[in-house]
């Protein structure tokens, strides 16, 4: 076997013993014991024939089911069993597929049916799936909830359709008896093109398990997996965890679930329900290498929303990233091209506008012409003065703009936006597909240096937003470069100028 083929075991519970590894016919098994049941797990044939990836996916009835910490415990549990779990994550969320890394101990990557074509999500999944035993795939909001006005497109039953993926259906059954049975029904009968192969029930009490869970099984065919009751608290996971580095908080969420699963999870059922997907066969294009060029990456704890796969197409398309922090570092790297992205920006307000010589090393690169692309909070970081209810605080003043931070959310959801002249990333006119999450309000672009015309999110449909001038675009509107590949060829080029002309 290849050293692909290798893999390291995680740390096992207890309960699991028993033979680690054989090899027959060339296919790697593995024997074990988890609370008394036999499982056999087989792997690494799959990834050579790059056809068969055992997978599931966790979707929830509707928002706030329970399914981010569900998808954590579980690709943990999957972890100690010794298994490589991939994650993924429907739709446009940076924080959930952050929180992916701790449980999983892969860098996790999502799947957007309405940025990206089917092919691209195609793409994605088996590019990373095939690298590892199981793909655990969270949901977003509902199961059928998709882009605003395009029906199941963009939702996790799109995903699913897609991919094949077997659905373990997440159901907050609290304040629900016979009720929840007809509710699971209606979703296993809405869409025949996606198949709910399990159920988990959430908050559920002692009825729920003794009478209800037979009467699911009984009635509609599909196994309960679970029946996780509400007594058990699981520490809740703000989104600000990520920002603020707090490791031993977001273990203590995940492995608090994990605990709950292994008490309760029907492992062998999932496991089974997962190897039993059915075959995908993708397509394999050539990869295309432009000239090689350097590419400044701004990463630390405020700029922290990128999307791997626009940070992989880049590479894939011949960029050498170099990363640097904003906050802590006094200088830029050596390159021809920077990218900042959105993050936590304004609560790291003091320290980033304290760091006069960063403001300086940027403000030196644009004069010089470096092509600077800012998204979300670092256009906001960009921008020449920052409002907040508290202060106002200087920006790296690239931006001719002043910025307000609001106390409710601005922008949110998914938007084309057509792009109002040349830039760095866009010809006038061309379209591009990207998401708004953001508390900010820019002071009003006149329109030759507007970037976009958006449709779709919150706001009135063809207004203007974001700043582009030269080599530099600035815009809250932030883009899944797979999902834009003109946009980041683009990019790449005028990098590739700057580097030549330097």
């Amino acid at each position: 076997m290849s050293g692909d083929d290798e893999r390291e075991s995680g740390d096992l519970p207890e309960e699991l013993e028993g033979p680690r590894e054989q090899v027959k016919l060339g296919v790697r098994m593995s024997s074990q014991t988890f609370r008394g049941e036999s499982l056999t797990f087989f792997y690494g044939v799959f990834r050579r024939l790059g056809m068969h990836f055992p997978r599931v996916m966790i979707a929830g009835t509707h928002s706030g089911t329970g399914k981010t910490v569900i998808s954590l415990g579980l690709m943990t549990v999957l972890r100690k069993l010794g298994l490589q779990v991939q994650p993924f994550k429907v739709g446009p969320d940076y924080i959930d597929a952050g929180l992916h890394f701790y449980a999983a101990g892969r860098v996790s990557h999502n799947l957007d049916g309405w940025m990206g074509s089917e092919e691209t999500v195609a793409t994605v999944f088996s590019t990373h799936a095939a690298r590892a035993d199981i793909a655990v795939i969270e949901g977003v909001m509902g199961l059928f909830d998709g882009a605003k006005g395009r029906g199941v497109q963009g939702s996790s039953a799109d995903i699913a359709r897609i991919l094949r993926v077997p659905i373990l259906l997440v159901v907050d059954v609290r304040g629900m008896a016979q009720s929840c049975v007809a509710l699971i029904k209606g979703y296993c009968e809405y869409d025949p093109c996606c198949s709910i192969a399990g159920v988990i029930l959430n908050h559920a009490s002692d009825f729920h398990r003794n009478y209800i869970k037979t009467v699911i099984e009984k009635e509609l065919g599909i196994p309960v997996l679970a029946c996780l009751p509400s007594s058990v608290a699981v520490p809740p996971l703000p989104s600000t965890l990520l920002s603020t580095n707090k490791q031993a908080d977001i273990q203590s969420s995940i492995q608090a679930m994990a605990v709950l699963l292994e008490q309760n999870l029907d492992i062998a059922t999932l496991l089974k329900i997962a190897r039993e997907a059915s075959e995908l066969t993708f397509p394999v294009h050539p990869k295309v290498v432009l000239e090689p060029v350097r590419i400044g990456i701004a990463r630390d704890e405020a700029f922290c929303f990128y999307y791997q796969d626009s940070l992989d197409y880049l590479q894939e398309l011949g960029a050498e990233l170099f990363f640097f922090s904003p906050l802590h570092d006094r200088y830029l790297p050596e390159v021809d091209g920077l990218y900042l992205g959105g993050g936590f920006q304004e609560a790291f307000l003091p320290a980033l506008s304290a760091n006069k010589a960063m403001y300086s090393a940027l403000r030196q690169v644009h004069k010089q012409g470096m092509p600077i692309y800012a998204e979300a909070g670092a256009a906001m970081y960009l921008c020449q003065t920052i409002d907040t209810a508290q202060h106002q605080w200087s920006g790296v003043g690239l931006v001719p703009l002043h910025c307000q931070v609001e106390k409710h959310r601005v922008g949110m959801g998914y938007v084309e936006a057509v792009a109002c002249h040349h830039s760095i990333l866009a010809r006038v006119g061309d379209k591009l597909r990207g998401h708004e999450f953001h508390y900010l309000t820019l002071s009003q672009v006149s329109s030759p240096y507007s970037a976009y015309v958006l449709t779709g999110g919150r706001g009135v449909d063809f207004r203007n937003e974001g700043y582009s001038q030269g080599h530099l675009l600035a815009s809250c509107v932030q883009l899944h470069l797979r999902s834009n590949p003109r946009a980041a060829r683009y990019f790449i080029e005028v990098c590739q100028e700057f580097g030549r002309n330097r």
